[in-house]
């Protein structure tokens, strides 16, 4: 019993995500000055005004770099793959993130149809990047190798399986770009 919390102390202590299911370090995210050194310790990079909310998860976040003035929202998940040096997730200074965004940097294989998917193992990482000042609306999931372009903005809901230029407004299932945001034609 006693060696079991022991282990779970550990575990909680030393592993490379935070969540709400990593009670040790979770409660920490409710203090602005305790959740800006839990995210020093814990991610890549954390820039200057930026803040992880309670309710938000990120795995592997010594592959995730969070630039300045970023605030990742409750129901957020934010998924590095801890495998190889691919998998990283960069999020520029500026960006707005809307609650439950979700990005992803693997997925699993399924190209052999004679094996169940859930044995095929998971496809190489991709980095996903989002550049400076890009907005991701709520619930918007970010699929691997995915760069959504400075500027641009990702409609809540959407579903963003290929790059997105910079300065476009994009949305649906799948993204696709509706018009650029600069363009005085549109």
């Amino acid at each position: 019993m006693i060696s079991d919390l022991i282990a779970r102390w550990r575990f909680w202590s030393n592993c490379d995500r935070i969540g709400p299911d990593i009670p040790l370090t979770h409660w920490r995210l409710h203090y602005p000055m305790l959740m800006k050194v839990l995210c020093k310790r814990k991610f890549a990079s954390f820039g200057e005004d930026s803040e992880f909310r309670p309710g938000a998860y990120a795995i592997t976040c010594s592959k995730i770099f969070i630039g300045a003035r970023v605030v990742i929202r409750p129901q957020s998940m934010l998924f590095a793959d801890p495998r190889d040096l691919a998998g990283k997730i960069v999020i520029e200074d500026d960006a707005l993130i809307g609650s439950g965004v979700h990005i992803y940097t693997a997925n699993h294989e399924l190209s052999d149809r004679d094996i169940p998917i859930a044995k095929q193992g998971h496809r190489d990482a991709r980095d996903v990047v989002l550049r400076v000042g890009s907005w991701i609306g709520a619930n918007a999931i970010i699929l691997p190798g995915v760069e959504i372009g400075a500027g641009t903005v990702v409609g809540a809901g959407s579903i963003v399986s290929r790059s997105i230029p910079e300065g476009c407004i994009a949305a649906g299932n799948p993204a696709r770009v509706i018009r650029n945001r600069f363009n005085a034609d549109d």
